[in-house]
């Protein structure tokens, strides 16, 4: 038996630092301790792939894949031609792997088949860049053709992503159109850019690493103003919840009397100071 150790065969991109894993205690049991163990594998492990939530949460290196019959496949951009290849997931088996794999179990296993999500704060819209080569954007023109031969990115390369209810995403191009699975001339596949309508070759899964969707639970967070309660001043926060008129102070007609009593002495005693002031430095211009 050879004692060679095994490579990692997971995917990983230049710049980031590989984390070590902490070892657990045994005998841990109970619904707590699962959920324990799962916190502990969300903080070790961030460049996890998951499933978004909301259309916020797609950002980052992103993996996008159609349920195709009887092979899904991946969006997939060759650097060497420069064009998008619609890559089959089953090409990728290995003897190791004879057992078929789900969809929502798939994960990259080449950089090429990985593109990074960005958008302009606060806008609803991503850019879609390719993860490998000079980074060139998806873009789709007004007839629906799509490429990825742009280094700059406008309209065109805009796309909003449309999360359903089922977790699957839709991507909505400038046009109104949505991006699609289409078959071509000698029964290939190629996207296409002019669907009206969202239907199955419409309908994409997509994964993004946990640190990521993390980061955008986050912003959501500082958005809607939750702070840390420890950093509420106390004071200001009793004033708040115990007095009317949204956090403002209701006197009653007195107070309101003797608060103007005492600004009016006070301004009475600056007044005269001052003609003191003056006075002195009149009499100290004729001595």
């Amino acid at each position: 038996m050879s004692t060679d150790k095994v490579r990692s065969t997971k995917l990983k991109f230049k710049g980031e630092k590989t984390k070590k894993k902490r070892k657990r205690e045994d005998g841990e049991e109970g619904a707590s301790s699962s959920r324990r163990r799962r916190k502990e594998d969300d903080e070790e492990n961030p460049d996890t792939w998951v499933l978004p939530e909301n259309a916020n949460e797609i950002r980052g290196p992103t993996f996008v894949i159609h349920p195709s019959d009887p092979s899904p496949i991946c969006i997939t951009y060759d650097s060497t031609r420069g064009r998008i290849i619609l890559h089959s997931m089953d090409k990728d088996k290995t003897e190791d792997a004879p057992e078929p794999v789900s969809v929502l179990e798939r994960t990259p296993t080449d950089v090429s088949q990985v593109w990074v999500t960005t958008r302009v704060a606060g806008s609803p819209t991503i850019n879609l860049r390719t993860g490998t080569g000079e980074g060139k954007f998806l873009s789709c023109d007004k007839h629906g053709l799509v490429s990825a031969d742009r280094e700059a990115r406008g309209p065109q390369e805009e796309w909003t992503p449309v999360v359903f209810p089922d977790g699957m995403v839709a991507f909505m191009n400038v046009y109104e159109k949505y991006l699609g699975i289409d078959e071509v001339a000698g029964g290939s596949l190629a996207l296409r850019g002019d669907s009206e309508e969202v239907g199955f070759r419409e309908r994409f899964w997509v994964k993004i690493q946990s640190k990521y969707k993390k980061e955008a639970h986050e912003e959501e967070k500082r958005k809607e103003g939750v702070v840390d309660d420890s950093n509420i001043d106390e004071a200001n926060t009793n004033k708040m919840f115990q007095a009317w008129g949204a956090g403002r102070s209701i006197v009653s007609v007195e107070d309101k009397k003797r608060q103007a009593l005492k600004r009016a002495r006070k301004e009475g005693r600056l007044a005269e100071a001052l003609l003191d002031r003056r006075a002195k430095l009149k009499s100290d211009r004729f001595c």
